[in-house]
């Protein structure tokens, strides 16, 4: 990419070391005068960059070292020096969800045997009263319905911590408002319905929806594809199938657009230079060439790729690699908490993460999480050639096209109209609820997606719902998020209030939204799903599913399968 930096009348020159005097070599630097295009430290720490200021800003950027930002005299050489963040403040857990003041480590947690899922704690009842503030993290990741999907589909049972029902619902894409307000970044609306396994509760549906981003004006994009071409991944439904997905994505790539790939199975190989758009049947011809082949060293890999990310990096561009692997990491940093590490000190460079999982067997589903989590992006599980279609061509600008980063929403309920709430899905990790030093993390949303957040809700002893008065507020809503080119928090307020309808009278979104979460209940084995039968699921989904709805009608099945592998289950 070429850079022209007019009326340089000065070079600025130094050096960047760490406390010990050590020189610290490959520093990511930014210039107020050149925005975010990115300088770096060579050898010994030495650098030497033009600028048009006398006093200009300098900012270095290094893992493992607190950010330095300072004013620069650029007609001196000049001496810098950065400080060491504490290993553990970088590697700190993350929830995806937290209700403020509740004692965390008070919660317990079941492990699930089989492939490798992160051990999750279902959220329980919470006391209004005594904790009335909650948050949770906005994730676009859909990963959890189609892994779920190949389990059923095989005829097993999907172990119990592959499920999550955020996910689940997130699949779907479920609307409620239409017309979204273009002019606002999110668009929130909420709805309160009865709720279809306890009579005595209501459901608050809270929907949000991301603007939409026209195509024809995003900025370039700087992807680097990552693609695990390791022994394990020599099996149809893995390298063939990943195959298939990178070239449909290389298809909706623009003149504009530029892709290298890297591969990692014995060695790490830089298989192609960055590449535009332009060149799609080359692009095509290498990913047709992957061959599978040796142990995997996924570690060094995505170093590898996050330094290809850093060298081609586009200013005010998207700039992303796409990890695609099973996830089976066997050689150098495997470990979830090693692999957190890693990315962790890659989230300031401005490098987003998608990660596409692919197999059985030995299916590393947290380590992806992990990852994406981590490295602020998303995670889609690819069990079919027409999943990836879904993913990297249906859903492409949601897939690659960020719109806000950090995205996380509290809610304050009013204790005056709910006596208890829980969050449904959103669960967290154990060795997070165990981890003092733990805090929420938000998510990375892209063009036009929807999620779906639902509690449900114990109203008040003292109300009698018939008498809440319309549009009473139940609970207040804060969305705060970052643009991807700021590091400002921008905080939205919305409103929930009090609109109840039956069920059987709500949109029909709302409807199938409770079949999906009833389903996710019974494959979770939920305590809150003794109330109800596989049937009552089916029969919900049945009749709110939208006729021309393809996703939809395949769920309805999905559910008659899983019934044929449960115990029976009948109504109470």
């Amino acid at each position: 990419m070429l850079v022209k930096f007019s009326h340089a009348q000065y070079y600025l020159k130094g050096e960047l070391k760490d406390e010990k005097g050590a020189g610290l070599q490959g520093a990511r630097i930014t210039l107020f005068s050149k925005g975010n295009y990115p300088f770096y430290t060579g050898n010994s720490g030495a650098f030497g960059i033009p600028s048009n200021l006398k006093v200009d800003t300098i900012t270095f950027y290094l893992a493992g070292f607190d950010t330095l930002k300072t004013a620069v005299n650029t007609t001196q050489y000049n001496y810098f020096t950065l400080k060491a963040v504490n290993r553990k403040s970088t590697a700190t857990l993350q929830l995806t969800s937290l209700t403020k003041n509740l004692p965390l480590q008070s919660l317990e947690s079941v492990t699930s045997d089989g492939e490798t899922y992160s051990s999750t704690v279902e959220n329980p009842f919470i006391s209004t009263q005594n904790y009335p503030e909650t948050g949770f993290s906005i994730h676009v990741n859909k990963a959890s319905y189609s892994n779920i999907r190949r389990f059923i589909r095989e005829k097993e049972q999907p172990p119990v911590d592959a499920v999550r029902i955020e996910e689940m619902l997130n699949y779907f894409n479920l609307k409620v408002k239409d017309q979204p307000d273009p002019k606002r970044t999110f668009s929130v609306s909420t709805n309160i319905t009865s709720c279809p396994w306890n009579s005595k509760n209501l459901l608050l549906f809270v929907n949000i929806q991301a603007k939409r981003v026209n195509l024809d004006k995003t900025p370039p994009a700087n992807l680097i594809f990552l693609i695990d071409v390791s022994g394990s991944m020599d099996m149809p439904n893995r390298l063939p199938l990943l195959k298939s997905a990178f070239k449909l994505l290389t298809e909706n790539l623009r003149p504009i657009d530029q892709v290298a790939i890297i591969t990692y199975g014995d060695e790490v190989v830089e298989l192609l230079p960055p590449t535009t758009g332009l060149y799609k049947q080359k692009i095509i011809e290498a990913i047709e060439g992957l061959r599978p082949n040796g142990a995997t060293k996924g570690a060094s890999a995505i170093r590898t790729a996050y330094n290809m990310a850093k060298n081609t990096f586009i200013t005010n561009g998207n700039n992303r690699v796409i990890l695609a692997t099973d996830g089976d990491f066997n050689v150098g940093q495997t470990s979830e908490k090693d692999l957190e590490e890693l990315i962790t000190q890659e989230t300031r460079t401005g490098i987003y993460l998608t990660c596409l999982g692919v197999g059985m067997g030995n299916y590393k589903d947290s380590k992806l999480e992990t990852l994406a989590k981590k490295g602020q992006g998303n995670f889609a599980y690819l069990d079919n050639e027409g999943e990836a279609e879904k993913v990297l061509v249906e859903e492409f600008a949601q897939t690659i096209y960020t719109v806000a980063s950090q995205v996380y929403l509290n809610a304050i309920f009013n204790p005056g109209i709910v006596k208890e709430y829980r969050l449904i899905g959103f669960d967290n990790q154990r060795s997070a609820l165990n981890d003092k030093s733990t805090t929420l993390e938000g998510g990375e949303v892209g063009s036009g997606h929807t999620l779906m957040a639902v509690f449900e809700i114990l109203p008040s002893d003292s109300v009698s719902l018939e008498k809440i008065q319309k549009e009473a507020v139940v609970a207040s809503l804060q969305l705060s998020y970052k643009n991807p080119s700021s590091q400002e928090v921008i905080r939205d307020h919305f409103d929930a209030t009090y609109n109840y309808k039956k069920l059987s009278e709500a949109d029909s979104s709302l409807q199938f939204a409770s079949s999906v979460i009833m389903f996710g209940l019974l494959l979770k084995q939920s305590p809150f799903s003794n109330s109800y039968s596989w049937d009552d699921v089916s029969d919900l989904a049945i009749t709110s599913a939208k006729p021309d709805d393809l996703l939809q009608k395949e769920f309805i099945e999905l559910v008659s399968k899983a019934k044929k592998i449960y115990p029976n289950k009948r109504r109470k």
